[in-house]
């Protein structure tokens, strides 16, 4: 039985990722490490730098049963993500959904109270349109998060509440 390739979240070694990234890629794997840039200060100058967005973590594309043991022989990694026992693997929406929010530069903001804390809702309008997720308060803001069940993380942004539609 031929099975289709399948994402899956790998544990690296800490600040390893960039590297287990280009090692992957040299094996012909297809990985994705999502980057966020963020500025960092020392004491005579700022730089802009690429930091990975889940530390320690990345994702890669390949058939769990022929090509693990090349991905966890690879220098840096630590193992893959489990429960329990069973390697688990990440749907494709999510991986688009990372890439998707990582693409966008807008820091929009909601601006009414009609949501409440836990509403289930979905993104009807703007970059982030047909996105599904939950509705949580962060320091007295209400925030979207998208929700990286897998790793136990989410991802939150500010969404106006004219974007959002209630789902159930």
């Amino acid at each position: 039985m031929t099975t289709s390739a399948r994402w899956y979240a790998l544990y690296t070694k800490p600040r390893s990722e960039k590297k287990v990234e280009a090692a992957l890629a040299a094996k012909g794997i297809t990985v994705y490490l999502p980057l966020q840039v963020t500025i960092k200060q020392w004491s005579d100058r700022k730089k802009k730098v690429q930091e990975p967005l889940f530390k320690s973590y990345l994702f890669v594309l390949i058939h769990l049963e022929t090509s693990s043991t090349a991905v966890l022989q690879t220098p840096g990694v630590v193992k893959f993500v489990r429960i329990g026992s069973e390697t688990i693997h990440i749907r494709e929406s999510q991986i688009d959904a990372i890439k998707l929010l990582l693409s966008t530069e807008t820091d929009l903001e909601i601006q009414t109270h009609s949501f409440q804390s836990g509403d289930k809702v979905l993104v009807n309008a703007g970059p982030l349109k047909g996105l599904e997720g939950y509705i949580t308060n962060t320091k007295g803001n209400r925030n979207f998060a998208i929700a990286i069940e897998q790793l136990g993380s989410a991802m939150c942004l500010t969404v106006p509440a004219s974007y959002l539609k209630a789902i159930s």
